[in-house]
């Protein structure tokens, strides 16, 4: 690690008005000094910001300095989210890190995060060695001749199936952005991973209120059972009256370079019935624009697998 300046600011306008790189849990920004994959010369340890709260009154409302595990624990938050962030990480990182920190967490890419490595998000140019090397864990979906790495928040997924948006504080005022749109796909620009703009900083999540949300899930398969990331994963909530499908949200992760919101699969399922032939139906269609590398072409399969398992979740004892 590089010596570095900390400060702290206690306001919201002293952190704008101070460059340097923003210090919430630092789950992820210090793992990347260690590695000199990041070398900031100021950081700004945010924590002292009142940036907290949670309200579950008309939606739900999470400050961004919110810890992963007190959201979890919240009554009232919608299950998908709550259970994407129990499946994140450890309990202790899940102790310390923050809500606006894990949107904005870095892939876990092994090329990125080893600087012998070329790698274009890290030098935009160097190439991405992942195309042809050790890609198993890599993306599938939103992939571009200069980057397959999958995004690697778990809650970033439930919250894209729940039209989640952020406010972000600039020095310009306030702005809310529609979490689907602030990802980035890579493109010929995959060191551009979203659009958080220069200074500016997350201040809150919020994701509007839909009471049948209530009837949602979050279904993450891995390698090992705790403390690793998704090969795939699927946010799904439903709204079912009379054994047929009204209303539903559908987003998969470890698949894609971003949050992977599957509107197709949505459409497909609206209006059909509780049955394991309507899910199976609409979750063949995830896989319709999955480019596989080498060592990843299970994961077209096991996408459509994990929607199904999902819904079958949402929906025991109603199956028709």
């Amino acid at each position: 690690m590089r010596p570095f300046e900390l400060t702290a600011p206690t306001t919201v306008d002293a952190a704008l008005a101070t460059p340097g790189t923003f210090l919430a849990g630092g789950t992820t920004l210090v793992d990347l000094m260690k590695l000199n994959v990041l070398t900031p010369q100021h950081v700004l340890d945010i924590n002292d910001l009142p940036l907290r709260g949670i309200d579950t009154s008309d939606g739900l409302r999470v400050g961004a300095l919110e810890r992963m595990a007190d959201v979890a624990a919240h009554p009232g938050v919608y299950p998908a989210i709550s259970r994407a962030l129990l499946l994140s990480a450890s309990q202790q990182l899940r102790n310390m890190a923050s809500i606006g920190g894990n949107l904005l967490q870095r892939t876990r890419c092994t090329y990125f995060r080893d600087v012998a490595m070329p790698c274009n998000k890290r030098e935009p140019g160097s190439g991405c060695p992942a195309i042809s090397g050790a890609n198993r864990m890599h993306a599938v979906l939103g992939t571009s001749d200069h980057c397959v790495a999958t995004h690697a928040s778990d809650l970033a997924v439930a919250l894209v199936a729940l039209d989640a948006e952020i406010t972000l504080a600039g020095e310009d005022g306030d702005r809310v952005v529609a979490l689907a749109e602030f990802y980035r796909l890579p493109g010929d620009t995959p060191g551009v991973e979203n659009d958080l703009r220069p200074g500016e900083l997350i201040t809150e999540v919020r994701v509007p209120r839909a009471d049948w949300a209530s009837r949602s899930t979050y279904v993450k398969v891995r390698d090992r059972q705790s403390y690793e990331f998704a090969l795939c994963s699927a946010a799904v909530a439903l709204d079912v009256q009379d054994s047929r499908i009204v209303d539903a949200r559908v987003a998969a992760g470890g698949v894609g370079t971003v949050p992977w919101r599957l509107r197709v699969v949505e459409e497909s399922l609206r209006g059909e019935p509780v049955s394991l032939a309507s899910f199976e139906k609409a979750a063949a269609r995830a896989a319709e624009d999955v480019k596989p590398l080498a060592h990843n072409a299970f994961k077209g399969a096991l996408l459509k697998r994990t929607i199904v398992r999902a819904l079958l979740e949402l929906t025991e004892g109603e199956l028709g």
